[in-house]
């Protein structure tokens, strides 16, 4: 696509970065067939092509309007698009360049910019732990809306205290330890089960809240905090660091991209990224399967339907691995029709837009549903907190569900 930039975004990083990326496109259509939000409204500007549009007018300078900001605002930057584009068009670095742009020049209501700094603050401060817990003491007296968003607690079970010689750093991000800290516990015991110790450093975002809401300064101030907390781990050997929230993990990939210009940070990062692992890429493996399979003490055949969050399928481009890694340990894992679409999370979406958010949730239960799984399974926490909220059978992490039966 022929581009011609504005002054103001020609000559700088962002500029050229976004070029590059218009420049890919090539119109086909394929992405439309693949974006959940176009499937739902049918308007253009609310699939990748439109949306990639109205981005290059305003690069090329035409000054953008509150339509414009809402058409990118609807996109969930599921990435959907990236999986289907022939042409290897980034979307998702091209939307939050165009996200930045057109915000700088509409100014949002009142009650938005309330929103979106409450979530960018809230989420990831220290204080957001006490309310999470203090809230799901009081779940069943809270509105729904609310409700939804508060997952009952569950005990973690115990932190294993085995020392082994393979080691793996296990960041605990900045929301998941508050909501579902049995997620962590349970990552910790599956990888002391095949004879790899956890270490986990202080729980910190991983910066991906601020960076898609637009303070990508914050996000990247988050981002060299953690390369700095995880670097001394790195240095002294670990085998890798695991993610086992694949938004987490989608994000800390892109560290090397987001301090390419930072001489202080960018090999670093780009160490980091090596080492950078979703826990799909760890647990698996071949080896690792076959000693987990022989450590079963429950391996009935359970229905199970797995939900491939945007972030492990489309973002970290990871597909078809845990699905067939179940299998293995004697699920039977239900084929899931249109497992390609966003559940509607899509991190702080399901508050922003949750219209949209609702929709995208009711379709994706239907078609986990409708085979009547004994449970759900998912690898994301935004994922398996919006499922679970209307969701008739239990949704879990996948890892929840084998350290269950080891």
């Amino acid at each position: 696509m022929k581009t011609q930039l504005a002054d103001f975004i020609k000559d700088t990083p962002a500029g050229k970065e976004a070029e590059d990326i218009v420049r890919r496109c090539v119109h086909c259509g394929f992405c439309t067939a693949t974006c959940p939000t176009y499937q739902l409204l049918g308007d253009e500007l609310d699939g990748p092509r439109g949306r990639i549009y109205l981005i290059k007018q305003v690069l090329e300078g035409v000054e953008p309007t509150r339509s414009t900001q809402l058409h990118l605002d609807r996109c969930l930057t599921c990435r959907a698009c990236e999986t289907t584009c022939p042409s290897g068009v980034q979307y998702g670095r091209l939307v939050d360049i165009g996200r930045a742009i057109v915000d700088e020049k509409v100014p949002r209501s009142t009650g938005e910019r309330l929103a979106r700094s409450a979530l960018k603050h809230g989420l990831t401060s220290k204080a957001f732990g006490p309310a999470m817990r203090t809230g799901q003491a009081l779940r069943s007296m809270l509105p729904e809306s609310i409700r939804a968003k508060v997952p009952q607690r569950r005990d973690a079970g115990a932190w294993p205290q085995r020392t082994h010689a393979r080691t793996m750093l296990l960041p605990l991000g900045c929301v998941q330890p508050s909501m579902s800290p049995n997620i962590d516990a349970a990552t910790a015991r599956v990888l002391d089960a095949l004879e790899i110790q956890s270490i986990t450093p202080p729980a910190s975002c991983c910066g991906a809240i601020k960076h898609h809401l637009n303070d990508h300064d914050a996000a990247l101030a988050e981002v060299r905090r953690n390369v700095d907390a995880w670097w001394p781990h790195v240095q002294a050997g670990v085998e890798a660091i695991v993610m086992n929230a694949s938004g987490c993990g989608a994000m800390v990939k892109e560290y090397a991209h987001l301090l390419r210009h930072d001489a202080a940070y960018a090999t670093k990062a780009e160490r980091i990224v090596e080492l950078t692992r979703d826990l799909a890429e760890i647990v698996p493996s071949a080896g690792h399967a076959q000693t987990l399979r022989a450590k079963l003490r429950n391996a009935a055949a359970e229905r199970v339907a797995f939900h491939p969050p945007c972030t492990l399928q489309h973002g970290q481009k990871i597909r078809g691995i845990v699905e067939s890694f179940l299998g293995i340990l004697g699920a039977t894992v239900l084929p899931i029709p249109e497992s390609h679409l966003c559940c509607g999370s899509a991190g702080t979406y399901s508050v922003l837009q949750p219209e949209l958010s609702t929709q995208l949730r009711d379709r994706k239960l239907t078609a986990l549903q409708d085979q009547q799984p004994d449970v759900i399974l998912s690898a994301n926490i935004g994922c398996i907190t919006h499922l679970a909220s209307a969701a008739q059978i239990p949704v879990r992490h996948w890892i929840e569900w084998l350290d269950s039966r080891l």
